[in-house]
This record gives C-alpha cells, sequence and structure tokens, in this order.
C-alpha cells in the first residue's frame, strides 16, 4: 500500500538556491511546452506529446539556447513535461479546462525528486536524503516512518516555507470497526459548518473573532501591495527597489496560507470527530456549489466553507475506518420533507430557520430536519 505524507522542511542557504532554481526551471519548461504543442497543434492537426518534446529538448532545443535546463536534474525537467501531457490529455477526453500557463506568484510548481539510487531518499528520524540537496532537516521528528520503503518525493514552497511529500510503501492495516450508530446523516450549511443527526453542531469558523482578524488584516496588507504597484507603475525602469515590494508580497502570502491552514485544520477535527463516533453509513448531498458560487452575496461564504476538501477527506477517512460513505443526489428535497411523517413542504424559503410540518404539526430545526431526511435516505450513491 502506497501513502503520502507531506511534512515542512528546514533548508539551507546553498539548498534554497537549488529549490528556487529548479522549481524555476520547471516552470519555465513547462510553459515552453504548452506553447509548442499550441502551435504544433495548429500547424499540423496534432498533439505533440511528452516524449516528443523532451527528445527535441535535450537534442536541439538546450544545444541552442538555454544551456542552464541542464543545470537542475533532468529528472524534475522530464516530470513537468510529462505534466503539461497529462493536462492535454485531460483537456482532450473532457476530464479538465485547458491546461494554463504557471505563474511564479502561483507558487503552483513542485520539484520531482525520484530513487536513482540506493542510498537516495533514506530516512533518519530528523532528516532526509533528497537527490541534488542532500541530508534536510525535518522540522516534525518521527513524522515520517524511518522503516518505510520511499519511491519518489516533492519539494514545493509556498509563503516563504519549504514542504516535502514524499511517496512511501507501507504495510495496509485496514481498522475494522464494531459500528456504534446505525448511521448519521450531515446537512452543510453556510450557517453552521455541518449539522448532524446526532445532535451535534459544527459552527463555521469563519464566523470566529480570530479569523475575522486575520481576513482583516489581510485586506489591509493587500491594499498596501496593490498601492506599492500602483506607484510605481507609470515609473522609468530602475527608478524603484522591488525589495520592499517582495517583502509585502510574502507578508500576504502568510496571510493566505495561515488563513487556508485553520480552515483545513477545522475540516480534518470535523472528520475525525465523525469518524470516531463509529457509525455504520455517513450520508451527504451533492451540494451545487459551482450554482451557489455565481450569487454574488452567497460566493464568498461558499467558498470559505471548502465543501470540496471536506469530501476529499471524509471519503480517506470512510476508506480507511471501513465506514460506508453515502451522498444524495442533489434534488433530493431534504430540508422541505419532514422527517417524522414524510410530508413534503412545497414553499421553505431560506429565511425559515425552523420547519413546520403542515400534515402532522411537527417543529424542528430546518438543518437537523435535513440531516435526519439524509440519515434514512433510500436512494443514494456509494462514495469510494
Amino acid at each position: 500500500m502506497k501513502k503520502a505524507y507531506k511534512t515542512e522542511i528546514l533548508l539551507n542557504e546553498k539548498q534554497q538556491q537549488k529549490v528556487h532554481q529548479t522549481i524555476g526551471v520547471c516552470r519555465y519548461v513547462y510553459n515552453l511546452y504548452l506553447t509548442t504543442a499550441q502551435k504544433h497543434y495548429k500547424d499540423t492537426g496534432k498533439h505533440l506529446s511528452g516524449y516528443d518534446f523532451s527528445k527535441w529538448l535535450n537534442r536541439v532545443h538546450t544545444k541552442q539556447t538555454d544551456f542552464w535546463i541542464k543545470e537542475v536534474s533532468s529528472k524534475a525537467v522530464k516530470k513537468s513535461i510529462m505534466n503539461g501531457d497529462q493536462a492535454f490529455k485531460n483537456f482532450f477526453k473532457g476530464r479538465a479546462k485547458f491546461p494554463k500557463f504557471k505563474k511564479k506568484k502561483h507558487q503552483e510548481v513542485k520539484a520531482y525528486f525520484p530513487k536513482n539510487n540506493p542510498t537516495d531518499l533514506l530516512v533518519e528520524r530528523h532528516r532526509i536524503k533528497i537527490p541534488t540537496l542532500g541530508w534536510v532537516q525535518l522540522k516534525e521528528y518521527g513524522y515520517i516512518p524511518s522503516n518505510a520503503k520511499v519511491s519518489s518525493c516533492t519539494v514545493s514552497q509556498k509563503a516563504h516555507r519549504y514542504y516535502l511529500s514524499v511517496l512511501c510503501e507501507v504495510e495496509q492495516k485496514q481498522e475494522v470497526q464494531v459500528p456504534i450508530h446505525d448511521g448519521i446523516g450531515v446537512d452543510l450549511g453556510v450557517t453552521d459548518f455541518a449539522t448532524c443527526s446526532h445532535h451535534e453542531t459544527f459552527k463555521n469558523i469563519n464566523q470566529t473573532q480570530k479569523v475575522k482578524k486575520l481576513e482583516k488584516n489581510l485586506k489591509r496588507q493587500q491594499r498596501k501591495l496593490s498601492r506599492s504597484y500602483e506607484l510605481n507603475k507609470h515609473r522609468k525602469r530602475g527608478e524603484f527597489c522591488a525589495k520592499n515590494r517582495q517583502k509585502q508580497l510574502i507578508k500576504v502570502q502568510k496571510l493566505h496560507a495561515r488563513l487556508a491552514n485553520i480552515r483545513h485544520e477545522y475540516i480534518r477535527s470535523v472528520v475525525n470527530r465523525l469518524v470516531k463516533t463509529k457509525p455504520a453509513h455517513i450520508t451527504i448531498e451533492d451540494l451545487n456549489v459551482k450554482g451557489m458560487m455565481k450569487n454574488r452575496h452567497l460566493s464568498k461564504a461558499v467558498a470559505q466553507q471548502n465543501f470540496s476538501y471536506l469530501k476529499e477527506w471524509l471519503i480517506a477517512k470512510c476508506k480507511q475506518n471501513g465506514i460506508e460513505l453515502r451522498q444524495v443526489d442533489r434534488f433530493y428535497p431534504s430540508s422541505k420533507l419532514c422527517s417524522c411523517c414524510g410530508h413534503k413542504k412545497v414553499k421553505l424559503s431560506l429565511s425559515e430557520r425552523i420547519f413546520r410540518c403542515d400534515n402532522c404539526d411537527a417543529e424542528l430545526d430546518r438543518d437537523f430536519n435535513a440531516s435526519l431526511n439524509l440519515k434514512y435516505a433510500t436512494e443514494y450513491t456509494v462514495l469510494t
């Protein structure tokens, strides 16, 4: 069984320079492949594969120009080319949109390092040996198992921090749990993050003072960064120093990263709480997030909830613990059905937070009623 571990690493100045150089070359080669493939398709009507581009890059292009491509790991360059090739294949098959060029400020490119020699990717308690970088110190001691067989790793940078993701081969240990609850229905929302059928409600972390204070600071720092661009827009080249602007950009990136980490950690804690109750199944609904994002009054609040990350983490944890994860259709009227008698209420506005049944006169909280309907839903698909 293959398992990935991601942790922060501490690099010295020489290693930081090597990582920046490798990531910069990978980004340049990726963008060069996109440009060459688009031009080749317009001229011939055929797709330029990553292998053909790699041959042209090594035999023709690097001998005529861009000699500095050879100064970094060839495996990392080859991996960036194959990532571009896979992006085009996903576009042709309709699985993704048209590939976009990588930008430096987005920090999307990662440096790939495979295991070339038996002495590569040796893991100790506090360090790991990466090809072309040497021994690198781990910030979290003992997180990566020292007895695991590491096949490859990627180094990434985000908000002036460096992260290592390793792919290890570990023994598969499936935990078989005896279910305590018959099932849990989870209704997701904006007012409350999740309302469960076993009388547990998870609040919206974006409404806390800590997150609001960080967002206010982020707004202030973004305004300061934008002002620096506007002041230097009409000046001549060489009349200003970009070091202060780069410092301000790092401040903004750190605030973005901190907010993302707070939200992701909260989602992981919610999923762990749900899994530790040992239910027979967990039922969620297929939300139309794309349609909800079109509402300009709710788009920011919906994006901050990060429902896609919750779904990914739920699938992984339920598979690990042997719990069945169910998903009902997005057109299932979970909020309009009465959980007591099954009567459907035709008109139900968003302002009505208390569900009152017209048939049996039952009064329940709107979200709790929806979670009960999700728990006892009979038409669903099992997510694996």
